[in-house]
């Protein structure tokens, strides 16, 4: 849906505000507080309703509500005293003194003239192949049919329905689809993967991801690593540098939680992970699962995270426990001294779940790497943040136009 109001437009398709063609940035929970006001647009919304709809119902001081509205009105151009588009109603809450109209959703309303090339970028399609061991591994294309491919190694907890209408990935999914086939997959024991694998470990993960490019005939491609999936590119990269072009991590290490953890302090948070995921995975009460959501999107939204609290429902605790596991015996450093392709490592500074270190020395071990960091405290970013923007500009300049075409034909322009 596009709201128009005034000069501004928000869509919350693309969960952006913009003033004419220019995007305002919002913070997520300030992003939240503009959506409800609009999709009440005609009546007073009160503060209670507006804390139960952006914090859940938690507890929250009237400051934190006040500064939300305080940010609002500066992204908005407005102020406490003019109050020319959100007007505050002393002791009962705040309503919108602008008209607010409703249009035809972006991707809809530009459906009956887009191309069959624009049409094909929103759908992706589910195949399956077998793993070296005979597991099923499902794996999706979507993007630009016959643009050059973009590999993204499965990291853990995927799904590829929940992810491709999910308010978490779906712009990482379409923005890294443009001009590109996007080809991803869900790790053995996830997702619409087999959940019954006698094999996970790295090497397994590694060998996966041989199948599926195989299975698609591809010779030649570029690499998006994702937090653990991270380690997965790099030591594909090593193993097969003739097939690699490009390499993209973001959040990822070079070394897994066991490994690195020489703190005592860092030692517990393992244990801690572990036994949340024991005790914790598989009951109806939320609260478990809920403290990944909070590491990995601290900056999220009620809905981000109960879309997370959801997609964890879709793992068995059996399987996230291994992969956890698993993940915190990664030791790629070996491989990295050796991968050959361009290779481009972003992080977030305030990561807590993998911290900013880990994606420093991850760069390092790598010949030629470039490093960038970014300003985030998201493990994921989101889409309403500008380290989002700073990202997109980076893989882009860094991919270009020179990736290697789809089954291996000759390079384009």
């Amino acid at each position: 849906m596009v709201y128009e109001f005034g000069e501004f437009t928000l869509d919350t398709e693309r969960q952006q505000l913009r003033r004419g063609g220019e995007p305002r940035h919002l913070e997520p929970q300030v992003y939240a507080v503009l959506r409800h006001l609009l999709e009440h647009g005609d009546r007073l919304v009160t503060s209670q309703e507006l804390i139960e709809q952006v914090w859940g119902g938690r507890f929250v001081t009237p400051g934190t509500l006040n500064s939300r509205i305080k940010a609002l009105r500066q992204a908005l151009d407005d102020d406490g005293e003019r109050q020319r588009v959100i007007e505050t109603v002393h002791g009962r809450g705040f309503r919108l003194r602008i008209e607010v109209r409703t249009v035809a959703d972006v991707q809809a309303a530009s459906a009956t003239t887009a191309s069959s090339r624009d049409a094909a970028r929103d759908r992706q399609q589910i195949l399956f192949c077998r793993a070296y061991d005979g597991v099923r591994i499902a794996y999706a294309k979507s993007g630009d049919p016959g643009a050059p491919p973009l590999v993204k190694p499965a990291n853990w907890l995927t799904h590829l329905e929940f992810d491709w209408n999910s308010p978490v990935w779906r712009h990482w999914l379409t923005e890294m689809g443009r001009r590109r086939t996007l080809i991803r997959y869900d790790a053995r024991g996830c997702g619409l993967s087999d959940h019954d694998p006698v094999d996970v470990s790295l090497e397994s993960w590694v060998r996966d991801l041989g199948s599926v490019v195989d299975a698609e005939g591809l010779e030649r491609f570029s690499l998006l690593g994702v937090s653990q999936g991270c380690a997965v590119a790099i030591a594909y990269a090593a193993r097969y540098p003739e097939r690699v072009d490009k390499l993209v991590l973001y959040g990822g290490y070079a070394v897994g939680r066991s490994l690195r953890s020489t703190s005592p302090q860092e030692q517990l948070e393992r244990t801690l992970l572990h036994d949340l995921i024991r005790v914790g995975w598989g009951r109806d009460n939320p609260a478990f699962r809920q403290v990944f959501g909070a590491l990995f999107l601290p900056e999220g939204t009620p809905e981000q995270h109960q879309w997370f609290n959801d997609l964890a429902k879709t793992m068995p605790m059996e399987n996230a426990l291994r992969v956890r596991q698993a993940s915190d015996v990664i030791d790629v450093r070996q491989e990295a001294a050796h991968v050959q392709a361009p290779t481009l490592v972003l992080h977030a500074r305030g990561d807590a779940m993998v911290p900013f270190e880990n994606g420093r020395q991850l760069a390092s071990h790598i010949p030629g790497a470039r490093f960038v960091p970014l300003e985030s405290r998201n493990h994921v970013l989101l889409e309403t943040e500008p380290a989002w923007t700073r990202f997109l500009d980076e893989v882009r300049s860094f991919l270009g136009s020179d990736l290697a075409p789809a089954n291996g034909g000759s390079r384009g322009p």
